[in-house]
């Protein structure tokens, strides 16, 4: 019985990654410089798992920005815009497929399964691939010459990587298998004369719903791959749920199989029980929750391991997460303000790695060996179970008397409308931003401040406010038709509702990677959510003040408010959802009281919380569509709800985001505009909506004509009365200039198309 990792967090314990990579593009570090710090981050996660006692540890899990980038550079996958030409690939044509630059859009950006960490999306395009670097064995030789680490070199396998790819069409895929193959087996080769042991290659796509053609290319796939690398001991990893063709993948020819033995505990216990596992393969056991934050259940965890090594002898038995711990924090220990009992409860990477090697311990030595470890973490679970946050019973009534009446607005869609119209009288093509604005380094000091008690509460108020009428200014100078106050209060968008409800707490340096540099904190939900104040209408009603231009409120949704947490794991995420969804009724409510009739409720991660299996798309879609409406359905036919959304496969729901009965839906669409534009030719979408017309993702500024370009695309299949025009998210990571310069052009480009239209109809 060994212990492994299927990957560890790269960011730092204080975001040292974050900071170097933003030094670099700002040209604050030299590229040399930037190596040797890059180097020393990733040097210090591998001796830190080392120290833990991790037997098995991975190495080439480190990225500049994304594994499945990093995997396209390597293949040559680098899209002619960029204009690399063959050879080594430079950081800057390497950050700009992520970013974007002057002459060239960023490649599309999406979520990564279910979770809510975003990848960059290759363009195969039919192209020659080429193997530009081995990136693992290169991972793997420094390991093992510096650290003197006989590393585990991951990858991500060749079926995710093709299924996740775009630019291709079905006939395509043979050719792009056969390019993939070699390039593949070569590194698998190189690892292997190195001396590597063991090669990951993780196939989380086989843990979603395939078809029967789909789990014959990939027994193709590994087939040719056992012939072209016979010598490489391989271990496909899965993870993020258990599999649904368990025979076919556990028949593979490769040496082990990985499986989540957390999110799909159940699933893959019943079909490991069901249908026995091969006597000459290796199961990697995911028995410590990879994607949540808290505490095993160590008695229960020995359990089951006790009853898989009844089917599986332990010398064939890895134990390990469930998944990569990149979507979890690195250590509980930097918490110094936490509540003592929820942070005894709480498990990020470095506790994970103590409780794999634990359960390990526990195998090699006998129960007994382990006996204070698992009381120890049986007793912080029974005082975080214990706490009156955790026992509100008129919530839990309350949201069992949740009626569908409660999610109906007083009139269909067509009457709304027209009243909104009437009430609003906003011009054909109407424009607005998604909510928030740069914030700048002051305003970060000025929070951090104020956050410390080095200024008053009136001190910061004032600040914000100064803010808020700077960019009103601006919104009048541009032209925009429907303003937003900024968001200059907020350090991110789900934290801020989490400090103002009760049943959420608060770290200080829990952050995950979200994107890029892009790194989040999302709060712990750890008790009942309850409404206490309001949270947004003071901002609101203040920049409204300012302004004859209509005012969005603008909120979190509920479903995004829950996935974008750390969710407590003794209620169903449905009955936390309707709790969140309850608050933020009152909060939509006093809103409209103060006077803002236009009320943007976001929901980029409605998607991405979708269950990887399309057999559970159903009850997920159900309970999620509702937790908006009861959001949301209690204002008046004049307020006009709003609500964005992030792309993710947008086609594959648009009929539940229609379900949502939200008046304007925008969406971000900018970097794969034309995927979901050919979404409407077969689903008549008759509510106001806006197609992101420019990336925010990228510093780079569009030109007028880019934009459209985008709009004409939309109003291909959309009517103009629906259609709104809006950038394809929030502005809060962009600079100043940039932003009032794209929002200028976005602007001038509507006032060309309102032209064109006001032609049409003389």
């Amino acid at each position: 019985m060994i212990s492994s990792t299927i990957g560890y967090p790269y960011i730092g314990g204080n975001r040292e990654w974050k900071k170097a990579l933003e030094a670099f593009w700002t040209g604050k570090l030299e590229e040399d410089l930037f190596h040797a710090e890059i180097e020393t981050l990733r040097l210090e996660r591998l001796q830190k798992q080392k120290d833990a006692g991790i037997d098995l540890i991975p190495v080439g899990d480190f990225t500049l920005y994304d594994r499945m980038l990093d995997t396209a550079v390597m293949f040559g996958m680098i899209p002619e815009r960029f204009g690399w030409s063959g050879g080594d690939v430079s950081l800057a044509t390497y950050f700009s497929i992520a970013r974007g630059n002057d002459q060239a859009v960023a490649s599309e950006m999406t979520k990564w399964f279910n979770a809510n960490y975003h990848y960059i999306v290759p363009e195969y395009g039919q192209k020659k691939l080429v193997l530009t670097e081995n990136k693992p064995l290169t991972a793997y030789l420094e390991a093992k010459e510096k650290l003197n680490i006989d590393g585990k070199p991951v990858l991500i396998g060749p079926y995710t990587f093709l299924k996740l790819s775009k630019g291709y069409d079905k006939k395509d895929i043979p050719a792009f298998i056969l390019q993939l193959i070699p390039l593949y087996g070569q590194i698998l080769n190189e690892l292997a004369e190195a001396g590597a042991q063991w090669v990951q290659l993780e196939e989380p796509i086989l843990s979603t719903s395939l078809t029967k053609d789909d789990i014959q290319t990939v027994s193709e796939i590994y087939k040719q791959l056992s012939t072209v690398a016979p010598h490489t001991k391989i271990m496909l990893q899965t993870y993020f749920d258990a599999l649904e063709n368990y025979e076919e993948v556990v028949a593979l020819p490769v040496a082990g199989i990985g499986l989540d033995f957390a999110q799909g505990a159940d699933k893959n216990l019943e079909q490991l029980q069901a249908h026995s596992f091969p006597v000459d393969k290796t199961l990697a056991v995911g028995l410590i929750d990879g994607r949540n934050i808290w505490r095993a259940d160590l008695k229960e965890k020995a359990s089951l391991l006790d009853a898989l090594t009844k089917l599986v002898p332990t010398d064939r038995m890895w134990v390990q997460p469930s998944s990569s711990l990149l979507h979890v924090p690195v250590t509980v220990q930097s918490e110094e303000k936490l509540d003592a009992t929820i942070k005894a409860a709480l498990a990020f990477a470095d506790e994970k790695l103590v409780e794999v090697t634990t359960l390990v311990k526990g195998l090699r030595e006998g129960n007994q060996a382990i006996a204070d470890a698992v009381a120890t973490s049986l007793t912080a679970r029974q005082n975080l179970e214990d706490l009156p946050a955790r026992n509100h019973p008129g919530l839990l009534q309350a949201v069992q008397n949740i009626s569908v009446q409660d999610g109906q607005r007083h009139s269909p869609f067509k009457e709304r409308r027209d009243k909104q119209q009437d009430y609003f009288k906003l011009p054909l093509l109407p424009t607005t931003t998604i909510g928030s604005f740069p914030q700048t380094p002051e305003v970060r000091r000025a929070r951090t401040k104020w956050r410390k008690g080095e200024s008053t509460d009136v001190q910061y108020r004032d600040f914000v406010r100064n803010e808020i009428k700077q960019w009103i200014d601006i919104q009048e100078d541009i032209g925009l038709d429907v303003f937003v106050h900024g968001e200059f209060e907020r350090t991110d968008m789900v934290e801020y509702f989490g400090e103002k409800l009760g049943g959420f707490v608060f770290t200080e340096k829990a952050w995950v990677v979200s994107y890029g540099s892009r790194c989040v904190k999302p709060p712990v939900i750890y008790g009942d959510v309850t409404f206490i104040n309001p949270m947004t209408v003071e901002e609101s009603v203040y920049a409204q003040s300012l302004t004859n231009k209509p005012m969005k409120g603008m909120l979190t949704g509920p479903v995004t408010i829950l996935n974008w947490s750390f969710v407590r794991d003794d209620i169903s995420r449905k009955d936390v959802t309707y709790q969140i969804a309850l608050a933020l009724r009152k909060e939509v409510e006093a809103l409209e009281e103060a006077g803002i009739h236009i009320i943007q409720v976001d929901e980029p991660a409605l998607r991405e919380g979708l269950p990887l299996k399309k057999s559970e798309w159903n009850d997920y879609l159900e309970w999620a569509i509702n937790a908006f409406r009861l959001a949301t359905a209690s204002v008046q036919d004049t307020t006009q709800i709003h609500t964005h959304m992030c792309y993710c496969e947008f086609n594959d729901f648009i009929d539940s985001i229609s379900g949502l009965d939200a008046d304007v839906i925008s969406i971000e669409t900018s970097r794969s505009h034309g995927d979901l534009v050919s979404a409407f030719n077969d689903f008549s979408y008759d509510k106001g909506i806006g197609l992101g017309v420019y990336d925010i993702h990228s510093p780079r500024v569009p030109e007028v004509k880019e934009m459209i370009d985008v709009i004409e695309q939309g109003l291909g299949v959309l009517e103009p009365n629906q259609f709104w025009i809006n950038p394809d998210c929030g502005l809060k990571t962009r600079k100043h200039e940039e932003t009032i310069a794209a929002l200028k052009n976005m602007v001038a480009a509507t006032n060309t198309m309102r032209e064109h239209y006001a032609v049409l109809q003389k």
